[in-house]
C-alpha cells in the first residue's frame, strides 16, 4: 500500500439562502478541487491563510462535512459509508481540533473523557478501559490524579495532550491535527510538538497537520501543501518549498516568517488587495487579483497543479501560469 490516505477533486461547497422564502443565492467555495495523498508514517502540512478551507479539507476527510470528491482511506472510498462502516473506519481516522476547551466535554471528568473512544467502540471491560486511561496519560505526560478532574482544571496545554490522548486511544493510523498549537503559549508550542513528533515515532502514525504558520510547519512535516481560496496552489518536499518557492504566493508567506538574527535584512513581499470572498472567487487564477506578477491571461483561464520547472525528479507541484 503505497498510500495511506488519497483525497480526489475534493469540494466543499456551503449554500447560502436568502429572501422572503429563503431560496438559495449562491454557494460559499470553501474547498473547490482539492487532491493530494499521505503515505504511512508521513506529515503533511496543510498551510494558508485564514478562511483558505483548511480547516475543511480536514473535517471533509473526516466526514464532519460531507463533501463531492472522493477520499480514499487504505484503498477504501469512505464517501458513501454510513452506520456502523462509518464508524469503523473512524476507529483509524482521529482529529486533534484547534481550540483544547472547546473540544472536551466540561460536564465530563478526564477519565470519562479518555474512556469515551472504547465504549462507543466496544473496546474491552471496565478494568481494561481503566487500564488504558492511565496508559494514555502516561503517553502525553499527565499525572493519574487527573482521571477525576476536570478540563477547566487545566491549562491550554495540558488540555491538548489530553485531546491528543483522546485521538491516539485506539491506535489509530491518521491523525488530523487541526492547528493544534495555534491556541497556545510559544513555550508550551515546542512541547506538544515534541510530544506529536514522539508518539509518530513510537506509534508510526501518519499526520495531516494544519497550520497558518509555515515556521512550525516545516519542523513537523515531510511534504507543504499550500493553500489559497480553497485551491492548493504548490506542493513539494518540506526542505525544498523553502529552499525553492515556486508560486509567488509561497513565497509570500515565506518572507514574513519572523527571523530571529536582526542583523539579517530580508526583502519582505508583501501582497496587496484583500483575499476575495469565497462566495464569489475570482476568474482564472484566483490569486492573480493581488499576484505582482499577473498578465491579462491570468484572468481568464485556472492554472492546473502541474510539475514546476527544474524538479529533479522530485514531486514539486506548482498552479502558476507564469511558472509553468
Amino acid at each position: 500500500m503505497e498510500y495511506l490516505l488519497e483525497v480526489k477533486n475534493l469540494k466543499m461547497h456551503f449554500p447560502v439562502y436568502g429572501g422572503i422564502f429563503k431560496r438559495q443565492t449562491g454557494s460559499v467555495f470553501a474547498v473547490d478541487g482539492v487532491s493530494f495523498e499521505i503515505r504511512p508514517g508521513e506529515t503533511l502540512g496543510l498551510v494558508g491563510e485564514s478562511g483558505c478551507g483548511k480547516t475543511t479539507v480536514g473535517r471533509a476527510i473526516i466526514r464532519l462535512h460531507e463533501p463531492d470528491g472522493d477520499v480514499l482511506f487504505m484503498e477504501k472510498s469512505i464517501k458513501d459509508l454510513s452506520g456502523k462502516a462509518l464508524v469503523d473506519i473512524r476507529r483509524e481516522m482521529q482529529m486533534v481540533f484547534q481550540d483544547p476547551f472547546e473540544s472536551l466535554n466540561s460536564r465530563h471528568t478526564i477519565g470519562e473523557i479518555l474512556e469515551e473512544p472504547f465504549i462507543i467502540h466496544n473496546a474491552g471491560n471496565l478494568k481494561f478501559r481503566q487500564q488504558q486511561v492511565k496508559k494514555l496519560l502516561d503517553l502525553v505526560q499527565i499525572s493519574k490524579d487527573a482521571i477525576n478532574r476536570f478540563p477547566h482544571e487545566f491549562s491550554g496545554g495540558q488540555r491538548q495532550r489530553i485531546g491528543i490522548a483522546r485521538a491516539i486511544a485506539l491506535n489509530p493510523k491518521l491523525v488530523i491535527l487541526d492547528e493544534p498549537v495555534s491556541a497556545l503559549d510559544v513555550s508550551i508550542q515546542s512541547q506538544i510538538i515534541n510530544l506529536l513528533l514522539q508518539l509518530q515515532n513510537e506509534m508510526n502514525l501518519s499526520y495531516l497537520f494544519i497550520a497558518h504558520d509555515l515556521a512550525v510547519v516545516k519542523h513537523v512535516s515531510d511534504r507543504i501543501a499550500v493553500m489559497y481560496l480553497g485551491k492548493i496552489v504548490e506542493l513539494t518536499d518540506a526542505a525544498r518549498i523553502y529552499e525553492k518557492p515556486l508560486h509567488p504566493y509561497t513565497r509570500a508567506l515565506l518572507s514574513a516568517i519572523p527571523y530571529p538574527d536582526p542583523d539579517i535584512k530580508r526583502k519582505r513581499e508583501i501582497l496587496t488587495g484583500d483575499v476575495p470572498s469565497p462566495l464569489n472567487p475570482p476568474s482564472g487564477c484566483s490569486f492573480h487579483t493581488r499576484c505582482p506578477n499577473a498578465i491579462d491571461f491570468c484572468s481568464q483561464e485556472e492554472p492546473a497543479l502541474v510539475a514546476g520547472p527544474e524538479s529533479n525528479g522530485l514531486e514539486h507541484l506548482v498552479a502558476c501560469h507564469l511558472v509553468c
